[in-house]
């Protein structure tokens, strides 16, 4: 999906988006959650509902055909519905599935939505069959405070400085009206909440929840016959995927696998991390945001701490990082969360992100983990389509 259209494919354009706002568990039920987002993001591009040709839903804890049940309320139009489940990258995996799809020549619009209920945590890995070393092993706050000590004993820091990134990115999120959580927050709040694991505390975990994001990717032959706004339009400049491979002690699974999609999608997009504006990362717990934010080229390994302590990684600074708030701030309800980052550096590249506007911002990239484990970034880049 880059410039140069690589095997053929047509480029790519993010033309709408929208949101429900992630929030705590409710009896909002799952289609008001997804319509809002469809609606808003129809709205927003100009579009009516029977333009869109393929529609693609990532969700984890709803069920079987969730997508067919939700979307027939806007009409049953005969458009193709995929569901998909990738864990944290689901939103993410439809928004990459839908981007082919256009990026193919298939269809001409295509929805990718991402919606979540809190469902029943069942996981494939807990149903293998087969005893567990460690029955904590699987808890993600149990792997990244073992993740946490491991960076600090290894490269010498504190983690009082890590929670540092939970202390950003939840007055990130103070400032983004679809934010989960939106209270500004000290030092002192974030490590004097209540202990999880090791170093974390609860300020240092992201919030399940619930909600939804979508995002209406179009060709630019739909953009000039459907007669929609190209000043608005953003461009999927890249879409990569991979998951995680065998490596070294000194060098953590996940971060590899970050850095190997990282790569691959700044070779399709033609960039390098220089060129980045603002990032969407997983950020879960403090330290991947600063592991993470290593292996996508923002800085050395071992110097990720850098960027937030000198504010190069602020609102304002060289590479904004979750200036959304992240899933610390943000939220994190799996389904919607890929799709949300994706909504997010589209508001930004088209100046709309109002109260957290990274300045003069062209170039963002979304990038996505997923249990099991699994890697999806996109590269998106504000052309100067008239």
């Amino acid at each position: 999906m880059s410039e140069s259209r690589p095997h053929g494919q047509r480029s790519v354009y993010v033309i709408g988006i929208g949101m429900h706002r992630y929030q705590f568990p409710s009896s909002t039920p799952y289609p008001t959650l997804g319509l809002t987002a469809v609606r808003e993001a129809l709205t927003d591009s100009g579009l009516a509902w029977p333009a869109v040709q393929a529609a693609y839903l990532g969700s984890t804890g709803i069920g079987m055909a969730a997508g067919r049940v939700m979307l027939r309320y806007l009409g049953s139009t005969g458009l193709s519905v995929t569901q998909v489940e990738n864990a944290s990258a689901s939103g993410s995996s439809a928004f990459r599935l839908a981007c082919l799809d256009v990026a193919s020549g298939e269809t001409d619009v295509a929805l990718a939505i991402g919606v979540d209920k809190f469902g029943d945590g069942q996981r494939a890995a807990n149903k293998t069959g087969l005893d567990s070393l460690c029955e904590l092993s699987n808890l993600p706050p149990v792997k990244f405070a073992l993740m946490t000590q491991w960076y600090c004993d290894h490269y010498g820091v504190s983690s009082n400085d890590l929670a540092r990134v939970a202390l950003k990115n939840h007055n990130n999120a103070a400032r983004n009206p679809y934010a989960q959580f939106q209270k500004r927050r000290t030092l002192d709040d974030i490590l004097g909440a209540p202990p999880i694991a090791g170093a974390l505390t609860a300020l240092q975990c992201c919030p399940r929840g619930e909600g939804a994001a979508a995002a209406i990717v179009v060709s630019e032959d739909a953009m000039r016959r459907l007669g929609l706004d190209r000043k608005r339009a953003v461009r999927v400049a890249s879409s990569t995927s991979c998951s995680e491979t065998h490596g070294g002690e000194n060098d953590p699974a996940l971060a590899r696998m970050v850095r190997a999609s990282a790569e691959q999608a700044y070779q399709q997009a033609g960039i390098g991390p220089d060129q980045l504006d603002l990032v969407e990362l997983h950020d879960a717990f403090p330290v991947e945001e600063i592991v993470y934010g290593e292996a996508l080229g923002l800085a050395p390994a071992g110097e990720g701490l850098r960027l937030l302590l000198d504010g190069d990684s602020a609102i304002g600074g060289r590479c904004a990082i979750n200036a959304s708030g992240g899933l610390l701030g943000m939220g994190h309800p799996l389904g919607p969360t890929g799709i949300g980052q994706v909504a997010e550096i589209v508001r930004q590249l088209r100046g709309e992100a109002s109260g957290r506007q990274q300045p003069d911002a062209r170039i963002g990239l979304a990038h996505m983990i997923g249990l099991g484990s699994v890697a999806v970034a996109h590269v998106l880049i504000k052309d100067t389509l008239r």
